[in-house]
């Protein structure tokens, strides 16, 4: 089969691999029909994050069950389910506790020795604690099977975000990032009920999107011309929470610049160069909250899955180029250049 591998910094390909087989009898074999480009790959494209060259790529992606290992109970050939972007027994503490990306037994999607989502099928262990069924009929809907594929991480992780900023009716929250992810946040918070949304981007595209998913206020501004946007708006105090989708040192200093005292940070930002973002005397004497990581979105996808097939959210306007197997070099490049949000692949 055909699949996106990686060889070196900007060195993106698509190349024969071997076809993927059931292994251990919890697998499935998965035919992928929709995956797409993180944000997060963007760090191993520009070489910030180590692969080995020929690696696989690509942890988004939603496909129909071509075969079931003899251990599989709840699926069969034929079935159409999304994966989150970790795989997961099901079965250990952490995953009874929703902490499904702690799985002892866990796994992401390319990395050394596994399939990538940006290919034509992917091998999925675990698949019982790990795929979620969705309905047959999604699959002749374009525009709902693209909003479907959202599960498989962004969606999910805007929601861990907007949980860990503590979101609730009434509250106004910020939100720094105007990628997916940030975008995917804004309608988390949204959804669970805050009354303003600020959110912090200066492309007008993307904060056309951030308007269209429920923000109240775009600030165009960056650094301590932000902070006193911000703090202009809130009458000087900052906000109840903050969702923070970029990883920064500069995005860090902004959450808590912003945030007003005794509020939360939802950080979900991949961290690269933050380690210097984060003042504990700070924290400490404003009684900030920072809670976050690496979102459990297959804990999350059963609470958001209803809403996306009722059409009461809708997170596909985020992907705004859509691609072949053979696009999936052009479309790295897109999203690295900015002149892409988020690609879509169709293999």
């Amino acid at each position: 089969m055909r699949a996106t591998v990686i060889h070196g910094p900007h060195d993106i390909r698509v190349e024969e691999v071997p076809d993927p087989t059931v292994q251990q009898p919890t697998d499935v074999v998965l035919r992928v029909l929709r995956a797409c480009i993180c944000g997060s790959d963007l760090w191993a494209y520009r070489g910030e994050s180590a692969r080995q060259p020929g690696q696989r790529i690509g942890h988004e992606f939603l496909g129909v069950v071509e075969e079931a290992g003899p251990g599989v109970n709840g699926f069969a050939p034929g079935d159409l389910v999304v994966a989150p972007f970790v795989w997961s027994d099901g079965t250990c503490a952490y995953c009874a506790e929703g902490l499904t990306t702690s799985c002892p037994q866990g796994g992401f999607w390319g990395s050394v020795g596994s399939d990538g989502g940006q290919g034509e099928a992917v091998r999925v262990p675990f698949a019982d604690g790990t795929l979620v069924k969705l309905p047959a009929a999604a699959a002749s809907d374009d525009r709902l099977l693209t909003a479907l594929l959202a599960l498989s991480d962004i969606l999910g992780t805007g929601h861990h975000a907007a949980l860990g900023a503590g979101v609730r009716p009434g509250s106004t929250v910020a939100v720094v990032g105007d990628g997916a992810v940030g975008l995917c946040g804004v309608m988390a918070a949204k959804r669970l009920g805050a009354e303003r949304i600020i959110a912090l981007g200066r492309h007008q595209a993307r904060t056309d999107i951030a308007r269209a998913f429920g923000a109240t206020d775009v600030v165009a501004e960056r650094g301590d011309a932000a902070l006193a946007a911000v703090r202009e708006l809130t009458r000087g105090e900052g906000t109840h929470g903050v969702i923070e989708a970029v990883g920064t040192e500069q995005s860090m200093r902004t959450a808590l610049g912003i945030v007003r005292d005794g509020g939360s940070v939802g950080y979900v930002g991949v961290p690269h160069g933050s380690g210097t973002g984060v003042d504990l005397g700070v924290m400490f004497d404003r009684n900030i909250a920072l809670r976050g990581g690496v979102a459990p979105v297959r804990t999350y996808i059963p609470d958001l899955l209803p809403d996306v097939l009722d059409g009461t959210i809708d997170p596909s306007p985020v992907f705004d180029l859509t691609v072949g197997l053979d696009g999936v070099p052009g479309g790295y490049k897109a999203m690295d250049e900015r002149t892409a949000l988020k690609v879509l692949v169709t293999p």
